[in-house]
């Protein structure tokens, strides 16, 4: 579309371009021609009733919320390309309805799958690669798998580049993600070998502790004071704000916490926390039987290891023969 006239000279011609507007999130359009930027912004605020405090308005592709801003491309894109008017307190949402730069004869078509969020997603991440390939260390493990299941043939496309280097970024891809995953399975291994770890030192001063009280020959009511106000010292502190913030608090004490907690006088833990008996008794039964399974595990554990190590001793095994060291004298 031409108009003659224009504020350099009578004779200057304009290039008006048409284009299609609308709120976000809102269905209804306007078509509307504008020569640049500022003019397409103008009447947006115009046909849109754009609050003028809430200016400046932003204009973004409907398609994919790419901010427009530089005449030079605004004069590049299609015709009737579709452009959402953001207020200033204003963010772009994605919409199924959105057609993006499509030609408005495109419309009654069938919307395509790369058109759905899905495909939308992967396009959006295809041309992040392409921008900065050094971004696959800062792919989400989800942006990743996204990628690989991709036909090879539409992200070559995307990328402009052979189907042969595609499938080469696809593999590429595939061991990045195959290496966080054994990472993260190494690290969790690490976890478990230190609760054995920690376990395995619980159970030893557990057994101390018992071989302690049984070489003493203590009155039982002594021992029932002793009791209480060692709990009334012990519990005071942070297992006390353990048992009162914790959803599941066994699981965030430690051996001899749980041991401490299991063996408190019921009214004691109670009053100490403000609860009633049954919940007290509920808390207590719990800390039992997780210091209970942490022992299984731990005997477990241990017999595991001492099985290999009998293995290991057994007489007629190979070993490695070692020189005799000679006398020099």
């Amino acid at each position: 579309m031409e108009v003659t006239g224009g504020a350099p000279g009578p004779d200057e011609i304009r290039l008006l371009k048409p284009c299609l507007l609308r709120r976000n999130q809102s269905r209804e359009q306007h078509g509307v021609a504008a020569s640049c930027l500022e003019e397409l912004r103008s009447k947006a605020c115009d046909i849109l009733a754009i609050d003028k405090s809430l200016t400046p308005v932003t204009l973004v592709l409907a398609e994919d919320g790419t901010i427009v801003d530089d005449d030079d491309y605004f004069l590049c894109l299609p015709s009737n390309t579709k452009f959402v008017a953001l207020a200033s307190n204003e963010k772009w949402t994605y919409s199924n309805s959105d057609g993006g730069t499509a030609w408005i004869s495109q419309e009654s078509v069938d919307i395509d799958e790369t058109d759905s969020g899905a495909g939308l997603r992967w396009k959006n991440v295809a041309r992040q690669l392409k921008q900065d390939l050094s971004s696959i260390i800062l792919l989400s493990e989800e942006d990743l798998q996204v990628l690989i299941n991709v036909p090879c043939s539409d992200l070559a496309q995307e990328l402009c580049q052979s189907c042969a280097t595609v499938q080469g970024l696809q593999n590429t891809l595939q061991q990045v993600l195959d290496q966080r995953e054994e990472a993260r399975q190494s690290k969790q291994l690490l976890e478990l070998y230190l609760q054995a770890l920690e376990k395995e030192g619980g159970i030893l001063s557990k057994q101390e502790e018992s071989k302690a009280a049984l070489s003493e020959d203590v009155d039982t009511v002594d021992t029932a004071v002793s009791r209480e106000i060692t709990s009334e010292i012990a519990l005071r502190g942070q297992i006390l704000t353990v048992l009162k913030e914790k959803p599941v608090p066994e699981l965030s004490l430690s051996n001899q916490d749980l041991e401490l907690v299991t063996r408190e006088d019921t009214r004691v833990l109670a009053a100490a926390l403000n609860w009633d008996i049954k919940k007290a008794e509920t808390v207590q039964r719990a800390c039992d039987q997780e210091l209970t399974l942490r022992l299984q595990q731990v005997q477990s554990w241990c017999s595991l290891r001492n099985l290999s190590a009998r293995r290991n001793s057994l007489p007629g095994d190979p070993q490695n023969p070692k020189r005799a060291k000679h006398d020099p004298t």
